[in-house]
Order: structure tokens, then C-alpha cells, then sequence
């Protein structure tokens, strides 16, 4: 990926199978939106497309909770589920970017900046998927996955 292409406007993704964190950034400084409940694929996808447009992104980034190892397991491969139903729903590039640990670093960031219980309950998805685009950013998009929607094949993408 370039390095032009992570300066982007672009939507920050954690997804869980109950809750979703959704965050927002210009290229820089990445901002927690909202944390939306899971519902249905179909109105997941819908709804996370409504905010890219709203937002003006340029781009979609959905974490990829991978092992500790690089394997990818069973959460990493729901992620990565969601990420080809997006794709297939939008014009928008999608990535895969790996994401180990950012919920818990979103916690511990929660706790030292005094953030009440409640309300890290409320937010915590959305802090991470701000943490998950500051990595990103940080690390230029290195290593970030382009998804394709299912059925689909790019050059040189192995099955």
C-alpha cells in the first residue's frame, strides 16, 4: 500500500459479534464514533456504509484480530467474513489490518484516563477501532490486506 493511501479519510472498524466500534480519521489523529449492536449482516453492512458515505471516507479499514502466532482463528476469520460482505457493498477499498491487542490496550487507556466503568462499557469497541486506525496510520498501511468480495479474485491474490 502507499504511502499517499493511508493520508485518506478513512473509517476505523472493530468488529465483534455484538458490538462494533466505529472511528474516523482524516489521515492523522483518528476520533471513536459510535459503537453500534450487531443486529443482522445485512443491516450491519448497510449501517457501516451509511456512516462511510456521511463521513466522507475514501476507504474502510476492519480489524483482523489475529493469534498471537499470525494464524488467523475464529474470530479473525468472522472479521474477515464481515470485511468480503462490506466489500461486496460498497466501491470503497476495504483492508484487513492486524489488530492483536488493541482491545485491551483500549481498556488499560480507558482506566488510566479515569473513565468510569459504565461508560468504557459504552465506548470501548469504538476506542479500539481508534487505536486500530492509529496503527495503521502509523505504520503506513504495511502489511494491510485489500479484501475482495466473495466470488471475486484480484491479480496475483491467492484462494
Amino acid at each position: 500500500m502507499a504511502r499517499e493511501e493511508t493520508k485518506r479519510p478513512t473509517l476505523g472498524i472493530d468488529y465483534g459479534e455484538c458490538r462494533v466500534g466505529v472511528a474516523f480519521s482524516l489521515g492523522y489523529v483518528p476520533r471513536a464514533l459510535a459503537v453500534l449492536p450487531h443486529g443482522d449482516m445485512v443491516s450491519l453492512v448497510k449501517r457501516i456504509v451509511a456512516i462511510a458515505e456521511r463521513e466522507g471516507a475514501e476507504q474502510i479499514v476492519v480489524g483482523w484480530p489475529l493469534n498471537a502466532d499470525g494464524t488467523e482463528g475464529e474470530q479473525a476469520r468472522k472479521s474477515r467474513t464481515f470485511a468480503e460482505a462490506l466489500a461486496a457493498a460498497t466501491s470503497l477499498p476495504v483492508y484487513l489490518w492486524d489488530e492483536r491487542f488493541t482491545s485491551q490496550e483500549a481498556l488499560h487507556q480507558m482506566i488510566a484516563a479515569g473513565t468510569r466503568r459504565k461508560a468504557r462499557r459504552h465506548r470501548l469497541d469504538a476506542v479500539a477501532a481508534a487505536l486500530i486506525l492509529q496503527d495503521f496510520f502509523e505504520q503506513a498501511g504495511v502489511s494491510a490486506r485489500r479484501v475482495s468480495s466473495p466470488g471475486t479474485k484480484r491479480k496475483g491474490q491467492e484462494e
